[in-house]
């Protein structure tokens, strides 16, 4: 746009012409996405996140992506007890990096809506129009009662969402000041400048699996993640998603799944490894209370409960892609054969990880079709370099 602003289905989590798009999850907090005492987690430092900010910015991925956590889920690891909270998180690694797509994870009680529509402009501006917003109701009572708030019933949380995001619509979009009162809100007078650079705002996702959050993606959001069991159900999940909006509200949605990546050279290895980190040392005391909060939120009922419980030990629920470099993207195939527009990624070591994701996964991708050859998958990046 000839102002400086930019349309956000340029932005690369939208706009980038691979055909299977990728966001790095979970760096932020402790264990990342894997409760697991096996060796290589996260442990939360800022050196950390550069780190790993840049090599899945050089390696052309997508978007990072953090989890918002404000206390642990106890256990052997206390998975997720450090963390680094998300917007200034996002606005720090938005100065160091390129190209990638930096994301902050709101619990929306926790914080005003004219509060957040200056924090999400600001990083807007300092990322080039990189940024992005993933919402999220806000689902363990004991964080949300750490704020001093009450948990409100489960619908009712996505009522009081859906209002705090037109409020936000309305403080990104409009020129003048306005008033709003509404069941939740009262603001007087509201407005922000500046505006962001992402026209009409910044890209949003939703992660809710339930109906309700769901619904709620299908009405408001850019992206939407859904929790997959088997690739066998994803292909109807990802219609039924994508139907939804359009019928319902006459608006795209791009469908996300999660994978979570152990890769080896040979397929015993990596089912080696994979035991090793989730049977031998994997948090089994943990997961009993994460599935303990997570059950009475998400719509989880299809799920075995062992089953669930491994996945959330290994990667918070994401199908495994374990094998050989040529059998993760064989896996990575089928996900995107289901209709997923990519997925989120997480290893039990993230640095390990991404190198060995860019030495020996990438290529295989690039042959695949997957993803567009180095140098032929540019994007516009921002506005304005992210170092200025």
């Amino acid at each position: 746009m000839s102002d400086g602003r930019m349309q956000r289905d340029e932005t690369p989590i939208l706009g980038s012409p691979n055909a299977f798009k990728l966001a790095v999850f979970g760096p932020n907090c402790s264990g990342g996405c894997s409760m697991t005492s096996g060796g290589g987690e996260i442990a939360v430092s800022w050196a950390e996140s550069k780190k790993i900010a840049v090599a899945a910015d050089e390696a052309g991925i997508e978007a990072i992506i953090p989890v918002a956590r404000w206390r642990g889920f106890g256990g052997a690891t206390d998975f997720n007890g450090r963390s680094f909270e998300t917007f200034a998180w996002a606005a720090g690694l938005a100065a160091i990096t390129e190209r990638i797509q930096v994301f902050s994870t709101w619990h929306v009680p926790t914080a005003h809506p004219v509060r957040v529509a200056k924090e999400v402009a600001t990083i807007d501006h300092i990322s080039g129009g990189r940024f992005g917003l993933n919402l999220v109701a806000g689902w363990v009572a004991k964080e949300i009662e750490m704020f001093g708030l009450t948990q409100r019933e489960h619908d009712v949380r996505y009522d009081y969402a859906a209002e705090v995001f037109e409020v936000l619509e309305r403080l990104w979009t409009e020129t003048e000041p306005f008033d709003h009162e509404g069941k939740f809100l009262r603001i007087p007078k509201g407005f922000s400048e500046p505006k962001p650079i992402q026209v009409p705002y910044p890209a949003i996702m939703s992660a809710g699996v339930s109906p309700r959050g769901r619904d709620f993606a299908a009405k408001y959001a850019d992206v939407s993640f859904i929790l997959v069991d088997n690739l066998d159900t994803a292909a109807k999940m990802v219609a039924d998603t994508q139907n939804n909006a359009r019928t319902k509200y006459g608006r795209e949605l791009s469908v996300f799944g999660m994978g979570h990546i152990v890769c080896a050279d040979t397929e015993a290895e990596a089912k080696r490894l994979y035991r090793h980190y989730v049977h031998d040392h994997g948090d089994w005391s943990g997961v009993d209370n994460l599935l303990a909060a997570l059950i009475p939120n998400q719509d989880v009922g299809r799920y075995e409960r062992q089953a669930l419980a491994e996945n959330l030990i290994a990667g918070w629920g994401a199908l495994p892609l374990v094998g050989t470099p040529e059998q993760v993207v064989a896996g990575m195939q089928e996900m995107a054969a289901s209709g997923l527009a990519g997925i989120t990624l997480s290893w039990f070591d993230y640095q390990a990880g991404l190198g060995q994701f860019r030495e020996q996964i990438l290529p295989l991708m690039e042959e695949a079709g997957l993803r567009a050859p180095a140098g032929t998958a540019a994007v516009r990046a921002g506005t304005v370099p992210a170092n200025a």
